[in-house]
C-alpha cells in the first residue's frame, strides 16, 4: 500500500512539473506585435517555383514606427494581413531574388519582381554575360529585416523592407578564377526593398516593385 502511495505522489509531482514546463509560457514566446488586435492567417510572399524555407524572424516584428499608419490602412483594406508572416516571406523573397540574379535566371526573376526591376537585372546580367564574369555568392544571413515605410493607395498596397546581411561575395572568370571577392569574408549589405499587392487579388503574393540600398 505504502509504494501504491509512493508511485501516486511520485506521477503527481511529474505531471506538475511537466504541466509547468509545457503548459505555461517561459517568458521567452512573448505575443506577435500586430498594429490590430486580429490578423487571421499569414500571407504568403512571393513567386517562387520552388518552396524555399524563409529565415524565420524574431517573435515581435520590427516595424518603424512611420510605418504604423499605413501597415494599420493595409490590415483595414485586407484583414488577413500578417506582419510576422510577411517579414518571414519578405526574407525568402530577398534570397530568391538574390539567388536568380547571381545565376542569371531570368525566367526566375519575371515571377519575383515588377517589369522595371527585372529590367534592370536582366541588364545586369547581360553586362555580366558580354564581360565573361560568372558570380559565385552566397547569401550567408539575413542578420535583421525591419519594415521601414507601408502605405495604401487605393487598393495597392505596398511595404518597404530594410534588409541587413551578410554576403560572400565572389566574381570568377570563364575558367572559374577568381577574379574578385572572397568566400571565406562575408560583407555586410543593407538595402531597401519595396513590395507591392492588389488587396483585392486572388493571388496573396506580393512582388517586388524597387530596389535600392540603404542610406
Amino acid at each position: 500500500m505504502e509504494t501504491i502511495i509512493i508511485l501516486a505522489l511520485v506521477f503527481v509531482f511529474v505531471a506538475m512539473r511537466l504541466y509547468s514546463v509545457l503548459g505555461r509560457r517561459t517568458g521567452h514566446e512573448q505575443p506577435i506585435a500586430k498594429p490590430v488586435e486580429a490578423q487571421p492567417k499569414p500571407a504568403p510572399m512571393a513567386r517562387s517555383s520552388a518552396d524555399i524555407p524563409s529565415q524565420p524572424v524574431a517573435a515581435e516584428p520590427a516595424i518603424d514606427a512611420r510605418a504604423n499608419e499605413g501597415i494599420r490602412a493595409i490590415v483595414a483594406a485586407d484583414p488577413n494581413f500578417d506582419v510576422s508572416a510577411f517579414l518571414n516571406g519578405a526574407q525568402a523573397a530577398y534570397r530568391m531574388v538574390l539567388e536568380a540574379f547571381w545565376r542569371g535566371d531570368r525566367d526566375e526573376l519575371a515571377r519575383l519582381v515588377d517589369d522595371n526591376v527585372r529590367e534592370d537585372f536582366v541588364e545586369a546580367i547581360r553586362l555580366r554575360e558580354e564581360a565573361g564574369e560568372v558570380l559565385d555568392n552566397r547569401l550567408i544571413s539575413v542578420e535583421r529585416a525591419v519594415i521601414k515605410r507601408a502605405r495604401l493607395d487605393g487598393q495597392m498596397a505596398s511595404v518597404t523592407v530594410r534588409f541587413d546581411a551578410d554576403i560572400a561575395a565572389v566574381t570568377r572568370d570563364k575558367e572559374g578564377n577568381v577574379v574578385a571577392g572572397s568566400l571565406s569574408d562575408a560583407v555586410p549589405t543593407h538595402d531597401v526593398w519595396t513590395f507591392s499587392r492588389h488587396v483585392r487579388a486572388d493571388d496573396p503574393n506580393w512582388i517586388l516593385i524597387e530596389t535600392d540600398e540603404a542610406a
